[in-house]
């Protein structure tokens, strides 16, 4: 199984209502996708995913269509920072551990 980690850092706090409803038309797409579990934990300008997922596929596929895909597109309007890092587990980390894998071992999108 893989899992997603994922950070975003908001450009500034009125970025939060365009990344809002981002979000839940992401959130309505994963709910028709092969994710097994999701969670999601954020305030004011840090945002943080997790998912798991049987397989590569079943996460590539989820990543490069629909909502997704349209906030991938526009992500530099509303990020200052973007850290994603996956890896093979059978279950999600706690928060604590999430965000230092993070910091690990995260590839890092910086706009300016």
């Amino acid at each position: 199984m893989k899992v997603t980690i994922t950070s975003l850092e908001l450009k500034g706090p009125l970025k939060f209502f365009a990344l809002s409803y981002k979000a839940m038309k992401i959130v309505r797409q994963l709910k028709t996708a092969n994710c097994i579990k999701f969670k999601k934990q954020g305030i004011w300008t840090k945002h943080y995913t997790m998912s798991l997922w049987n397989s590569e596929q079943d996460l590539r596929t989820f990543s490069t269509i629909g909502a997704h895909l349209e906030a991938m597109k526009t992500s530099k309007e509303m990020a200052k920072e973007i850290r994603t890092y996956t890896y093979d587990a059978a279950s999600l980390p706690d928060w604590k551990s999430a965000k230092q894998l993070l910091v690990e071992h995260g590839r890092v999108i910086r706009y300016s």
